[in-house]
C-alpha cells in the first residue's frame, strides 16, 4: 500500500512539472485601438504600463487585420482563416452557421489541456447589450457575460464645453469615480479573481478582451485629466487629400459617421480617445502586475493587440472599416519568457492569422490544418526576420455595404481595389508618402508595380462567396 502511494505521488508530481513546464498564455485584446501607443510613437499617448510591456517583448511595427470589423476581425484571428474562409464579413454573419464545428483558438487549447477563460469580449459579442451568440462555447471552462454598462454614472462636469454627439462629433463622457465602475475595470478585476482560483494543476489560456476605446468614448476622469485640450492636435493633412480617394474609401461611404463639425469637437473627440487608451493601459498594468505577484510571468506568453485600427480624422474619417493604414494596422506586442530579442522592434509584415499559430508553436500544441498565416517564433531569435512579403486586409463599405475592397500591403506600397477595380483603385508609395496622401494609381510610372500588386490581390483574395 505504501509503495502504491509513493507512485501515485511521483506520477503526480511528473504529471504538475509537466504541466507547469508548458507555458501559460495571457492574451490582451482591445477594441477599435490603433497604434495610439506611445511604444509606437504616438506623440500624445500616456500608455506607461504597454510601453513597460513592449521594452519585455518585440513590438510589430507593421501588423494587420484582416478585415477592419469587430465580428469579422474576430472570426478570422481566433480561427486563424482569412474571411474568404470563415465568410464573416459584417456583425450579423454568424461563424458557427457558416462552418458547423469548427476549432477556434480557446477550444483546441481547452481540448490540448489548457484551463481556458474569457473576460470580456474576445469573440464579438453585442455591445453593450450582452448577446453571446459569437462566442464559443466549448472554448471557455468560465466566461464572463458582457453586460450593459448604462446608465453611465452622471457627468463630471468636463473644462472642455463644447456641443457632442452624432450631429456634433463623437460623443466622451467624463465619469467620476474609480476604474471598476465601467466594463474593463471588471474584467480586469475578475481575470484577476480567476487566476487566484483556477485550476492550476493545468497550464492556463486567459483572453482579457477590453471594450474601448470602443465608442461611446466613456472613461473615469482621472484619465481625461491626463490631457489638457490644449495639448490636443488634430493630423495634418494636404487641403486637396481626399480629391484622389476614390468615393468608396471616403467619409460618406459609412453612414452614421458624419465628419465631426468643428476643430474644437474634433480635439474633444480625440483627447477622450486618448483618455480611453489610458483607462485600458491602466487595466493592463493591474493585470500584468497581478501575473507578477503570483510568479506566473516567468512562464507566461503575453500577447497584447487589438481587433482593427481607427480613424481619429485622418481623410477625413473618424471610423473603422477604411483600409488606410489607420484602420488595417494593429497595435501587436509579444512577450514571451527568456525571449532573445527583448525590447527590440520589428518592421516585418505580419497578420492577425498569425495569433493562432504562434501560440500553438510557443506552447507546443499541434496546430491544426485550418490555419492560414504563419508561426511568429521566428521572431524570439531575431526580430529582423522576415515571414510575408506581403499582408491582406478587405472591408466592405457603404450605404447597403455595396463596395467590398481589399488590399494589398507590402513593404513599400499598398495597392487598394473597390470591387476588384470597377469602383476605384487606390497605390501608394509608403517610402515617400507614409501617411497615405497622394493616389499613385493613374500614374504610369508605376504601371508594371500596380499591375502586380493587383495580380496578387486577385490570387489571394478572391471575391468572397457572397
Amino acid at each position: 500500500m505504501k509503495s502504491l502511494v509513493l507512485v501515485l505521488l511521483s506520477s503526480f508530481a511528473i504529471l504538475h512539472s509537466s504541466f507547469s513546464a508548458q507555458p501559460n498564455v495571457l492574451l490582451l485584446m482591445s477594441d477599435d485601438l490603433a497604434a495610439t501607443l506611445g511604444c509606437y510613437g504616438h506623440p500624445q499617448a500616456k500608455t506607461p504600463n504597454l510601453d513597460a510591456l513592449a521594452k519585455r517583448g518585440v513590438v510589430f511595427n507593421k501588423a494587420f487585420c484582416q478585415f477592419p470589423h469587430c465580428n469579422p476581425s474576430r472570426s478570422s484571428m481566433m480561427t486563424g482563416m482569412r474571411p474568404n474562409t470563415t465568410r464573416v464579413t459584417n456583425n450579423e454573419d454568424n461563424l458557427y452557421k457558416n462552418h458547423p464545428g469548427v476549432l477556434t483558438m480557446p477550444h483546441h487549447f481547452r481540448e490540448n489541456g489548457y484551463a481556458t477563460a474569457r473576460c470580456g469580449k474576445i469573440f464579438h459579442l453585442g455591445v453593450p447589450s450582452g448577446l453571446e451568440s459569437m462566442d464559443d462555447p466549448q472554448g471557455w471552462d468560465f466566461g464572463t457575460p458582457f453586460k450593459s454598462e448604462l446608465p453611465f454614472p452622471p457627468d463630471r462636469k468636463s473644462s472642455v464645453q463644447v456641443k457632442r454627439g452624432k450631429k456634433e462629433g463623437l460623443g466622451w463622457q467624463e465619469i467620476p469615480g474609480d476604474d471598476d465602475q465601467l466594463v474593463d475595470g471588471v474584467f480586469a478585476k475578475t481575470a484577476i479573481e480567476w487566476l487566484g482560483k483556477r485550476e492550476n494543476n493545468k497550464p492556463f489560456f486567459l483572453a482579457v478582451g477590453f471594450h474601448r476605446p470602443h465608442l461611446p468614448l466613456v472613461a473615469p476622469a482621472k484619465y481625461f485629466d491626463l490631457y489638457p485640450f490644449e495639448s490636443i492636435t488634430l493630423p495634418e493633412a494636404p487641403a486637396d487629400d481626399e480629391a484622389d480617394i476614390p468615393e468608396p474609401a471616403r467619409n460618406g461611404a459609412v453612414p452614421g459617421y458624419a465628419l465631426t463639425a468643428t476643430p474644437e469637437q474634433r480635439r474633444a473627440a480625440i483627447r477622450a480617445y486618448l483618455a480611453c487608451v489610458s483607462y485600458v493601459d491602466a487595466q493592463v498594468g493591474r493585470l500584468l502586475e497581478s501575473l507578477k505577484q503570483a510568479g506566473l510571468d516567468d512562464n507566461t506568453v503575453i500577447l497584447f493587440t487589438s481587433d482593427h485600427g481607427w480613424h481619429l480624422g485622418e481623410h477625413g474619417l473618424w471610423h473603422k472599416r477604411s483600409l488606410f493604414e489607420e484602420s488595417a494596422r494593429v497595435p501587436f506586442i509579444l512577450a514571451t519568457p527568456g525571449m532573445k530579442t527583448a525590447g527590440q522592434r520589428s518592421d516585418s509584415l505580419i497578420e492577425l492569422t498569425d495569433v493562432f499559430p504562434t501560440l500553438c508553436d510557443l506552447c507546443g500544441v499541434s496546430a491544426p490544418k485550418q490555419l492560414e498565416g504563419k508561426s511568429l517564433r521566428p521572431f524570439l531569435e531575431n526580430a529582423s526576420t522576415e515571414l510575408h512579403d506581403a499582408a491582406f486586409t478587405q472591408a466592405r463599405r457603404g450605404k447597403n455595404a455595396e463596395f467590398w475592397g481589399r488590399t494589398i500591403r507590402t513593404a513599400r506600397w499598398r495597392c487598394t481595389e473597390w470591387n476588384e477595380g470597377r469602383d476605384g483603385i487606390e497605390l501608394y508609395d509608403h517610402d515617400t508618402d507614409p501617411h497615405e496622401y497622394t493616389n499613385l494609381a493613374n500614374d504610369p510610372k508605376h504601371a508594371e508595380v500596380l499591375k502586380d500588386l493587383r495580380a496578387k490581390l486577385a490570387a489571394k483574395l478572391p471575391p468572397i462567396q457572397r
